[in-house]
C-alpha cells in the first residue's frame, strides 16, 4: 500500500497495529473510519468475541477528540447494531444511523441485487456530563432526508429492521413478478405517519417492450375509494389497460399536505424506482400517470418572446436519475424539447435547496423568479442529452483516419445553434477544430450564452444569418471555403409541413449542390431529418442521394429523428464491422484523461443500426 500510494498520497501513512491496543496518543483524531471491520470481528456473541469488540470500541473512543466521529460502514445485523449502539449510547455519545442509498445504476442493474442494504453508523463523541442520562438516537433513511429522532435504542433497531425488510421486499419484487397482492406504506420522514400507500400490480400478459416495463399511477385525492383504485381486481384492470408489466398505484393519505402533482413525483421518484422489475433498461424513463394533471418536477428559469421564434421558455427539470436538465421549449410546439443540457450536480443541488426554501414560503413552483439564473459554468458541457446529437458526433468516424482527428485541423459548419451544445461539444473535444455556427435568431445566441454555457472563441464563431443565405454566399465566393464537416440541425417554423426539420428549402437539389461545393472531397455532410410524411421523406432521400452518392441513415429509436450521413465517393462505403471499428478508434482517442468524456456515450453503439440508402 505504501508503494502504491507514495506518489498520489504522499501524506497518507499505512501502519500495522493492533486495533485493540493502538499506539496513538489520546484524542489524536477527529474521525475514525471503519470500513466493515466491526462486522468482520463481531461474527458471534461469544464472550471472547464481545470482549475483543469492547476493547476495540474503547480504543476508538480513546483516540477520538471530543466532537469527533466514529464512522462505521456495516450491514447492521441485529447483534452488531445492538453492540455498537449500546456501547456508545452508554458512553453518552450521539448515535445516528444512515442508510446508504443505491445509485440509479445499481437499482436497474442486470444481475440480481444484494438483498441487504448498507448502513453507516455515525457516533459523535460528547464531553461526559456527570449525572446526565441524555441519549440521542437518530435514523436517516434517505440520502437528502432529515434525520428522525427516535426515543430509544430499541426503536432505532426496529426502524433499521423495517428498512432491511423493505429492502428484502424490493429484492423479491425485482427478481420475481406475480408475488400476489403487495402493498406498503411510505411514511412522513418527520412525523413517522403514513403518507402514501403503494400497491404493486403485475400484469404478466402484457407483451414486453422497451416502454412497457414499469409505470407509477398517482390516484387523485378523494378517488381512492373508487372500485378501480380501491379494490385489488380494480387495480388489476387498471394495470392491464395501462399496458405495463408492473404498475404501482399511489394513494394519498388524509391529514397530509401535498403541494402539487409535480412535488409528489419528486418525492416518490427514488422510492418507487426501488420497486422496479428486472429487465428494465438503464436510463429508462418511468412515466408517472394520473387522471389528468401535469407530472414532473419543473422550474421555469426564464420566459421571453423572440420576434423570429415566438414565445419560449427555459426550464429545469428532474430526470430519472435525479440529475437536473435544462431545456429550451418553444411554446408554439410545447411537447418538443428544442435544446437540452445536463446541469452539474452542485448547481442542481443548490436549486433543490432553494426550491425547498421557496415551498416553505408557499410560493408557486413555476414562478419564473423562484430560482436565480444559474451561471454558464453550471452546465455539464461533456454530456450530450439529445440522441440525435450523439449520432451526429458519431458520424465523424466516417472521416478518413478518425483516430487522428485530435491532432488534425478540422473545419466545421453547423447550421442551427439552439442551446449550442452540439458545436460546443465539437469545440471542446477536438482541440484542432474551427467551428462556424450559423443561427438566424439573435435571441437564440443570447439564450445559448446565458443559459447553456455557450461562448465564442478564436475557434468558435457564430454568424447571425439565415443558413440558406449564408451557404449561398459562401458558395458564390471566388475563393470559397471548404469544410470537412457540415451539419444541419435546423427546425422549420411552419407546423403545417410534414417535415419539421429541416425546412424544405434546405434539401432542395440546387441548394444541396451549393452545400456540396463548400465540402471537402473527403468530407461529410450530416443532416438531422424529422419527417412524418413518408412520400416526402422518400423524395428527400432521393434528392440527397443524387448529390451525395454515398448515403447512410441512422434512425433514432423511439423518436422521429433520422440522421443522414452524406459523402461524395460511394467507393469509400464501409460495411457495419468496419464502421464500428472506426467508431471505436475515434472513441479511444477521445477518451483521454481530463477530457471529461461521458462513459455512457459509446460511439460504436450510435452506429450499430446505420444502413446504406
Amino acid at each position: 500500500m505504501k508503494e502504491r500510494n507514495a506518489g498520489r498520497r504522499p501524506q497518507m501513512s499505512f501502519l500495522k497495529m493492533d486495533m485493540t491496543q493502538m499506539e496513538f496518543p489520546d484524542a489524536s483524531f477527529q474521525v475514525v473510519l471503519d470500513k466493515g471491520t466491526l462486522d468482520a470481528v463481531l461474527t458471534d456473541e461469544d464472550e471472547k468475541t464481545l470482549q475483543q469488540v469492547d476493547r476495540m470500541l474503547a480504543e476508538v473512543g480513546r483516540v477520538l477528540q471530543v466532537g469527533g466521529r466514529y464512522l462505521c460502514i456495516s450491514l447492521a445485523q441485529a447483534h452488531v447494531l445492538k453492540k455498537a449502539v449500546g456501547h456508545f449510547s452508554r458512553e453518552g455519545w450521539m448515535v445516528r444511523v444512515h442508510q446508504v442509498a443505491n445509485s440509479q445504476d445499481q437499482v436497474l442493474e442486470a444481475e440480481p441485487r444484494f438483498s441487504l442494504p448498507v448502513f453507516a453508523f455515525i457516533m459523535t463523541k460528547f464531553r461526559p456530563v456527570p449525572g446526565s442520562a441524555l441519549q440521542i438516537f437518530e435514523l436517516c433513511a434517505q440520502e437528502q432526508g432529515k434525520p428522525v429522532r427516535l426515543e430509544s435504542a430499541e426503536r432505532l433497531a426496529e426502524a433499521v429492521r423495517e428498512r432491511q425488510q423493505y429492502a428484502w421486499l424490493c429484492s423479491q419484487l425485482y427478481r420475481k413478478a406475480g408475488l400476489g397482492s403487495v402493498s406498503l406504506d411510505l411514511c412522513n420522514g418527520d412525523t413517522g405517519e403514513p403518507r402514501y400507500t403503494l400497491h404493486v400490480v403485475d400484469s404478466p400478459t402484457v407483451k414486453p417492450s422497451r416502454d412497457s416495463h414499469f409505470a407509477i399511477f398517482i390516484i387523485p385525492q378523494g378517488r381512492e375509494t373508487e372500485w378501480l383504485f380501491g379494490m385489488e381486481e380494480g387495480r388489476k384492470q387498471l394495470a392491464a389497460s395501462a399496458g405495463f408489466r408492473r404498475l404501482v398505484t399511489v394513494a394519498l393519505h388524509r391529514g397530509q399536505q401535498y403541494e402539487s402533482m409535480d412535488s409528489i413525483q419528486a418525492e416518490l421518484s427514488a422510492r418507487v424506482m426501488e420497486l422496479a422489475p428486472a429487465g428494465m433498461p438503464a436510463q429508462q424513463q418511468v412515466p408517472f400517470l394520473s387522471v389528468g394533471g401535469d407530472i414532473g418536477v419543473r422550474t421555469v428559469q426564464h420566459q421571453d418572446c423572440s420576434p423570429l421564434s415566438g414565445d419560449y421558455v427555459i426550464e429545469d427539470v428532474q430526470g430519472d436519475d435525479k440529475r437536473y436538465f435544462r431545456r429550451l421549449i418553444f411554446l408554439s410546439n410545447r411537447n418538443v424539447v428544442q435544446s437540452e443540457a445536463r446541469l452539474l450536480q452542485d448547481a442542481s443541488h443548490r436549486a433543490q435547496k432553494k426550491r425547498k426554501k421557496d415551498r416553505k414560503k408557499q410560493q408557486p413552483a413555476d414562478n419564473p423568479e423562484d430560482l436565480p439564473a444559474a451561471p454558464g459554468q453550471s452546465i455539464d458541457k461533456s454530456y450530450l442529452c439529445c440522441e440525435h446529437h450523439k449520432a451526429m458526433i458519431a458520424g465523424l468516424a466516417l472521416l478518413r483516419n478518425p483516430e487522428q482527428l485530435l491532432e488534425t485541423p478540422l473545419s466545421l459548419l453547423v447550421v442551427g445553434l439552439g442551446g449550442g451544445s452540439l458545436p460546443l461539444f465539437v469545440h471542446d473535444h477536438f482541440p484542432k477544430s474551427c467551428v462556424d455556427a450559423v443561427e438566424i435568431d439573435p435571441c437564440m445566441l443570447e439564450v445559448a450564452t446565458r443559459w447553456f454555457g455557450f461562448s465564442q472563441s478564436d475557434r468558435m464563431k457564430v454568424h447571425i444569418a439565415d443558413g440558406l443565405d449564408y451557404v449561398t454566399s459562401l458558395a458564390g465566393e471566388e475563393a470559397r471555403p471548404h469544410y470537412d464537416v457540415i451539419m444541419f440541425d435546423v427546425d422549420s417554423k411552419d407546423p403545417t409541413l410534414g417535415m419539421s426539420c429541416p425546412p424544405p428549402a434546405f434539401v432542395d437539389q440546387p441548394f444541396l449542390q451549393k452545400v456540396k461545393s463548400i465540402l471537402t472531397p473527403e468530407g461529410i455532410f450530416i443532416l438531422n431529418l424529422v419527417c412524418r410524411d413518408m412520400g416526402l421523406k422518400d423524395s428527400v432521400l432521393a434528392g440527397l442521394k443524387a448529390v451525395f452518392p454515398l448515403l447512410y441513415v441512422r434512425r433514432i429509436e423511439g423518436e422521429v429523428n433520422e440522421i443522414l450521413f452524406c459523402q461524395l465517393h460511394p467507393e469509400r462505403k464501409l460495411a457495419t464491422p468496419e464502421l464500428l471499428e472506426t467508431a471505436q478508434a475515434l472513441e479511444q482517442t477521445l477518451r483521454k484523461p481530463g477530457k471529461g468524456w461521458d462513459d455512457s456515450y459509446i460511439l460504436s453503439d450510435m452506429l450499430k443500426t446505420v444502413q446504406l440508402v
